[in-house]
């Protein structure tokens, strides 16, 4: 999987709780149960509000994708089309569905399959394609779950910390409790705070990565199969799949 969230998030917190401690405090004064519920559970409930059921349904799905998500290798998927490529130019497209038991990318078996069977360039283009716009839509989607959750966040820390100040201005008459119940009232803007932009926020922003990301592997194996269904020679096959590798990728790959 790609560390790089579990990463982000744990330096992050790392950040907050150490300046807790060099300023004196404790970072269980911040683990307050009232404020947390009222954040975490209240976010989420307003975030239901504006969406659907089945987008709440897909937060944990959502959750597993941005944690475990594999760095994509389109390099490797070039070569694995490549390698299609010279086997279907030397033996012919019906060769390839022999080789199509070693292909793991679901997506370019289904369009190796569309291909085997005769199915138009044209027509297997706007098969392919509208299953990437599917899943833009929904990769959107998820991402948006996410991004509100970030805006609502802090605006119900807020909310948290006028209950706690009504609760201070009930107890006026012991001064000895102010202190101790101001400070507890503004912990419910601290996680509010926090949440959006430590958890929702980049949450959100790392599935838009991951969808860019998907999507680009899957421009591949449409360019890839439409070359190979056309019977172009493998050495341009290549050439024109790495023209569309991240530069990055594309100077590692002539490096190598």
């Amino acid at each position: 999987m790609d560390p790089a969230t579990i990463v982000g998030i744990v330096l992050a917190f790392i950040a907050v709780f150490t300046a807790q401690i060099l300023e004196g405090g404790s970072p269980g004064s911040i683990f307050l149960l009232p404020p947390l519920i009222l954040v975490f559970v209240g976010t989420l409930g307003a975030a239901m509000a504006g969406g659907t059921l089945k987008d709440t349904l897909g937060l944990v799905e959502s959750f597993k994708r941005v944690l475990l998500s594999k760095a994509a290798t389109p390099d490797a998927l070039v070569e694995d089309i490549v390698k299609l490529a010279e086997k279907a130019r030397r033996e012919g497209l019906l060769a390839l569905e022999d080789a199509m038991k070693e292909v793991q990318d679901p997506f370019l078996k289904k369009g190796l399959q569309l291909a085997i069977d005769g199915t138009d360039s044209e027509e297997l283009a706007a098969i392919l394609e509208a299953e990437v716009d599917a899943k833009k839509k929904a990769d959107k989607q998820a991402a948006t779950f996410f991004t509100a959750m970030g805006g609502y966040a802090p605006t119900v820390g807020i909310i948290g910390t006028v209950l706690g100040l009504i609760h201070v201005l009930e107890n006026l008459s012991q001064p000895e409790k102010l202190g101790h119940l101001i400070a507890g009232a503004f912990v419910a803007t601290l996680w509010g705070v926090l949440s959006a932009n430590v958890l929702w926020l980049p949450m959100g922003a790392k599935l838009k990565r991951i969808s860019e990301m998907e999507v680009a592997q899957m421009e591949l194996v449409i360019a890839g199969i439409i070359n190979i269904q056309a019977g172009a020679n493998p050495r341009l096959v290549a050439q024109k799949l790495r023209s569309l590798l991240p530069p990055g990728a594309a100077k590692q790959k002539e490096a190598a």
